[in-house]
Order: structure tokens, then C-alpha cells, then sequence
């Protein structure tokens, strides 16, 4: 059973994974007999047919995907709130913001800001949203000094049962917990460089291409090891970079502004719907379908496009996904609980790097 195909909810602070997983065992069944739409194809007809639509529809995956297929990719659990709130001081004055902000301008010296990661078949967009924004932000706080890619191997296959289930859906709060208290070791891409990159191969579930096909959305969390792969020559213990706190943010749309402004991309999530998986360019809103799960994502800036306020973030699902593996969400009306789910963090100053809190 795909355990990451619902939008489950946890319910009041005490709320654990176990608790998340008994109402997902009762309940995934009735929500794949919820969906309304059999392929994307018709989906993609009556998006592109709305006329109140800020947002193209089109092909992003195989002909023999359906939106069902898609629940596994959502793996975020949403509403576990076990960070503390993030507080303004009482001297505290509003920023004057920019209509438009992009954090791949704002610090060009962190090419990680721009990368587009892929998950493959496993529901670790959890593991990915954490470790990008704190890639990104790692990189920031040091004025470009560190620019390392973090694992989301480690994230997603150390954490265990504090941040969820692996492949089969996690928390992003935890995620960014497990940074501080673990730390994250470097490694990107699928067979890339550092300690430890990720080990699941991209697959083709978008548009019919070069890689692989996917052999299910579910996936295999891979086993936890505490050694770095054997070309790195870096003890895993040293390779490890650490977070001096995570927070997450009030569901307000000008202190999300503020923090990802000052401090650099933060994680988000939201509930998706089964026309999101067809966006291509525009402001996404949702238009149509049920809720196929949770999902996180990496958030980098906004702006205003045809008159409407966006978000802009960064997908996991690679590059030939939506704009180039960028997607622009409606922005100030808690669309899809997206300013609901906003998790940050500072880094840690571990190699006596002054990290500067911008």
C-alpha cells in the first residue's frame, strides 16, 4: 500500500506517526475511489478550456501515468507542528519589501538555489524540500564561502521513524530537527559528489525520455549507513554540517516575505490536487480534482504576474516537470495550505566560517 497517497492530517500536538499511519491503513482505499479524473489528458482539456485561469496545463508525464500514480510522489505528512513558532522581536520593523523577489538573483554566488532536484520513485519530497532550503541557506550565511550540496540520502534514510516512514511519507518539521541535532552530511544528485548522494536513480516518470522507467511511485527507503561512499575520502562524522535552529513561520504572508528575504528559501508544503501534476507555466490555483497528497517544496521568492501575487518554488520532480522544475503558486490566500507549512532554520558556523544572520 502506498502509505504517502493521502492527505493525512495529524491531529492535535501529541500526534505521532503511528497515529498518522492507522488513519492512512482506514482511509488511502476511499481516497483513490475519490478521484474524479482517469488520465491527465482531460485534465489538461479543461484547464486549458477555463477562462478564469491564470495558470497552461500540458504534458508532464507518460501516457501511461494516470493522477492516481501520483499519490506516492506526495509524501509529506502536513499539520505536525512540533517547532516553535518563529517570534518578532518587539523592536521589530517591517521591511520594505520588493514587489518581486527571486533568490537565485539575490545571492548569485549559491548555484544551489537554481538546482533542480529528482526524487524517483520514492515520497521523499519531505527529505528534499529540507535539504535544499538548507543547502541553499548553508551557502547564504556564509557569503557564498560553503557551497556544498546536503544530503537528502542522509535526511531521508537516517532520520527513521522521528520523520515519518522514508519513501512512504515524512514530516518536514522534523526534517529541519534533525538537522540541528544531527547535522546533514554533503551529497546531491543521483551519483554525484560528496559523502553521501542520493541513491535512487531518476526515473522517467514525466514525458517519455532517455532515463529509465519508473517501476512505481512508492519506492524503498534506502538503508541508513554512517560512512561516506568511498571516493570522497572525508570521515562521515567530519563531513557533517549542523543547524543552530529551526523554526517554522506564522501562517502570514508578509513574514514569510520577511524570512525568506533575510534569510534565504524555506520548505513549504501543500496539498495536491490532480491538476496540479499538468502545470506548465502561470499562476497555479486549483481548478480542479481531488487531493492526491501532501507535498513539500522548496520556496525562493514571489511576485505579481497578470495582476495575480505568486509564490515561486523550486519542484523535486526534475527539470522536464512544469517550468523548467519551477512552479509559481497564487500567493496571500493560503492556496492549498501552502502559507500554512513554512519551516526555516540558521546555520550552525562550523568550520569558524562567520555565518552572517542577514
Amino acid at each position: 500500500m502506498k502509505l504517502a497517497a493521502l492527505v493525512a492530517v495529524a491531529t492535535g500536538k501529541s500526534a505521532t506517526f503511528l497515529d498518522w499511519l492507522h488513519h492512512a491503513e482506514n482511509s488511502v482505499e476511499a481516497s483513490v475511489e475519490n478521484l474524479i479524473h482517469s488520465d491527465f489528458g482531460e485534465i489538461i482539456s479543461k484547464v486549458n478550456d477555463a477562462d478564469n485561469l491564470n495558470w497552461t496545463a500540458g504534458k508532464n508525464f507518460g501516457s501511461q501515468y494516470k493522477p492516481e500514480h501520483l499519490m506516492g510522489l506526495c509524501g509529506t505528512i502536513m499539520g505536525q507542528n512540533t517547532l516553535p513558532v518563529k517570534q518578532q522581536t518587539k523592536s521589530f520593523k517591517k521591511m520594505d519589501l520588493p514587489e518581486n523577489f527571486d533568490s537565485r538573483e539575490a545571492w548569485p554566488k549559491c548555484p544551489s538555489i537554481g538546482e533542480i532536484r529528482d526524487q524517483g520513485s520514492c515520497g521523499s519530497c519531505w527529505a528534499f524540500g529540507a535539504s535544499e532550503a538548507i543547502t541553499d541557506r548553508t551557502c547564504i550565511h556564509s557569503n557564498g564561502a560553503v557551497t556544498v550540496d546536503l544530503s537528502s540520502e542522509d535526511l531521508l534514510s537516517c532520520c527513521g521513524y522521528v520523520c515519518g516512514n522514508g519513501c512512504n511519507g515524512g514530516f518536514p518539521q522534523a526534517a529541519w530537527e534533525y538537522w540541528v541535532q544531527n547535522g546533514l552530511v554533503t551529497g546531491g544528485l543521483y551519483g554525484g559528489e560528496g559523502c553521501q548522494p542520493y541513491v535512487i536513480e531518476p526515473c522517467e516518470h514525466h514525458t517519455e525520455g532517455d532515463r529509465p522507467s519508473c517501476t512505481g511511485e512508492e519506492g524503498t527507503t534506502p538503508r541508513c549507513v554512517h560512512h561516506c561512499q568511498d571516493s570522497y575520502g572525508v570521515d562521515f562524522i567530519q563531513d557533517k554540517h549542523y543547524g543552530s535552529t529551526a523554526y517554522r513561520l506564522p501562517s502570514d504572508e508578509e513574514a514569510i516575505m520577511e524570512e525568506i528575504y533575510t534569510n534565504g528559501p524555506v520548505e513549504g508544503a501543500f496539498v495536491v490536487y490532480e491538476d496540479f501534476p499538468t502545470y506548465k507555466s502561470g499562476v497555479y490555483s486549483h481548478h480542479t480534482g481531488e487531493a492526491l497528497g501532501g507535498h513539500a517544496i522548496r520556496v525562493l521568492g514571489w511576485g505579481v504576474e497578470n495582476g495575480e501575487k505568486y509564490w515561486l518554488c523550486g519542484n523535486s520532480w526534475n527539470t522536464d516537470w512544469g517550468d523548467n522544475g519551477f512552479f509559481k503558486i497564487k500567493r496571500g490566500n493560503n492556496e492549498c495550505g501552502i502559507e500554512s507549512e513554512m519551516v526555516g532554520g540558521i546555520p550552525m558556523d562550523r568550520e569558524k566560517i562567520h555565518f552572517q544572520n542577514l
